[in-house]
């Protein structure tokens, strides 16, 4: 068992469209007392960030409390800097701890932070222009990186319904986006330049609640998984949504799936991409995603 001189759990009450201030008290009670506890509440986007930074030592763990994009904040804070994080998942469709800990639920508290071991795991890099960021779950350009921005804006729907509503939303004005994509498998490479639909790379097994678009992927393989939807007709992608939730596409001849070190994008036009959820906008060039092996030490 490991046992950390300071736990740091950072709070972002904004995480489920703001619902999960509703947390606040209960949060409170549950880290109230203890001497080797602190407890930061977020006041603007970036904050998680900026305490993440602020207040990292090694040997210590923070504890990521909110969504996805709050645990991305921490993560690209804290990589490499032998801080190990945990997850309070209260936010909308709370993806990584799916892989991580499908089992988890929180009807006990949180007690089990304080007895969790830690474990190291992959997490995803990514450049683009003159920046870099990590990512830890997913990252996807052009229509999954459009429904996580229409996600953003949709403030009136919560959780899973709230990427299902941005799903239709997007692919009403969807074009296939043309990228050229280099590949580095662990023996070879595969190249394309081609339109496609669905571009995603993932770290971990579930992106946007409930779909499954790395059922093989495995969070300490040293692999990143790659899925690409080739072009198809429009009224024909319902059957590869369906399929998606059942991880079952994965063998359609429209889809390539494979376990990669690298891969190359350029993009003819700027697009959007997401990474674990979180929205970067204008994006074009050169993006190159790698992996990091044992990158992130996890309870």
């Amino acid at each position: 068992m490991n046992k950390f001189a300071r736990y740091i759990f950072i709070f972002n009450p904004a995480a489920d469209k703001g619902r999960a201030s509703r947390k606040a008290q209960w949060l409170k009670a549950q880290v109230s007392g203890r001497t080797d506890s602190v407890l930061f509440t977020t006041a603007y986007a970036g904050h998680a960030g900026d305490i993440a930074r602020s207040e990292k030592r090694e040997g210590a763990c923070m504890v990521a409390c909110g969504g996805d994009g709050t645990l991305h904040e921490v993560v690209n804070a804290v990589a490499g800097e032998g801080v190990t994080v945990g997850i309070v998942p209260v936010g909308s469709a709370n993806d990584f701890i799916k892989t991580l800990h499908p089992q988890n639920n929180l009807h006990s508290g949180i007690t089990h932070i304080f007895e969790a071991k830690s474990r190291t795991i992959d997490i995803g890099s990514v450049s683009y222009g003159t920046e870099h960021r990590y990512f830890i779950n997913s990252l996807g350009i052009g229509f999954t990186g459009r429904i996580a921005r229409s996600v953003k804006r949709t403030s009136w729907l919560k959780g899973e319904l709230g990427y299902l509503y941005a799903l239709f939303q997007v692919l009403f004005e969807h074009r296939p986006l043309t990228m050229g994509i280099k590949i580095t498998l662990e023996n070879s490479f595969l190249e394309l330049h081609e339109p496609v639909f669905v571009f995603s790379v993932l770290n971990g097994k579930i992106e946007g609640g409930k779909f499954r678009i790395a059922p093989y992927a495995e969070l300490s393989d040293g692999l990143l998984d790659v899925c690409i939807l080739k072009a198809v007709p429009k009224h024909k992608f319902f059957r590869y949504a369906f399929k998606y939730l059942c991880g079952s596409h994965i063998t359609d001849s429209q889809v390539i799936y494979c376990k990669a070190k690298a891969v190359e994008v350029m993009l003819e036009h700027p697009d959007v991409m997401h990474l674990d959820g979180e929205v970067y906008d204008g994006i074009g060039g050169r993006i190159t995603i790698s992996v990091v092996s044992q990158g992130l030490s996890v309870l």
